[in-house]
């Protein structure tokens, strides 16, 4: 059951690009988290998921004996609604009010959840300074870590998206 977890729900076990997959479920856990309406709720699941990812993630490469093995994905799940805080305080700075689901029905939703998925796989693969340096953190730290400098990135990325085009990120 740790195992099944860690991969992802068994998602990381599909043989080709399994972190990609990984990325897709994080996508669903935003949407869940986002789906409370509640700020505290998205807050505490994001903190969750990521402590979650720690734990599972070393029980993951203990059980298989590995250091960060690609089919281990929970790490990206986790570190996916950690891409989009900055969008969502920025959201709630513009309206006073979380977004609501059907945001992401339009253009411009659809936009920015794609764009979440490419840079976070961009950052997570390319490893700049200091997410690759992250990853000598011992058992799931290193493996979780890494994932969470890479939004970090995003997050950086996403703000200046927003400066630039700000009515095409946060829309009604």
């Amino acid at each position: 059951m740790i195992l099944w977890l860690a991969q992802g729900f068994g998602v990381g076990r599909i043989p080709f690009a399994p972190g990609t997959f990984g990325s897709l479920v994080g996508l669903l856990w935003f949407l869940v988290l986002l789906a409370s309406g509640n700020l505290w709720v998205f807050i505490a699941g994001t903190v969750a998921g990521i402590a979650c990812s720690v734990w599972l993630c070393g029980a993951g490469e203990k059980i298989l004996g590995q250091t960060d093995p690609g089919s281990i994905v929970m790490d990206e799940i986790a570190a996916i609604p950690l891409c989009l805080t900055g969008w969502i305080g920025t959201f709630i700075h513009q309206h006073s009010r979380m977004p609501h689901l059907d945001y992401f029905e339009h253009q411009s939703g659809l936009l920015l959840l794609s764009a979440v998925f490419v840079l976070f796989r961009i950052f997570d693969i390319a490893k700049p300074w200091p997410v690759k340096q992250s990853q000598v953190l011992p058992g799931g730290w290193g493996v979780t870590i890494d994932d969470c400098l890479a939004a970090v990135y995003v997050n950086m990325v996403l703000l200046v998206a927003m400066a630039v085009r700000p009515g095409l990120w946060v829309g009604p």
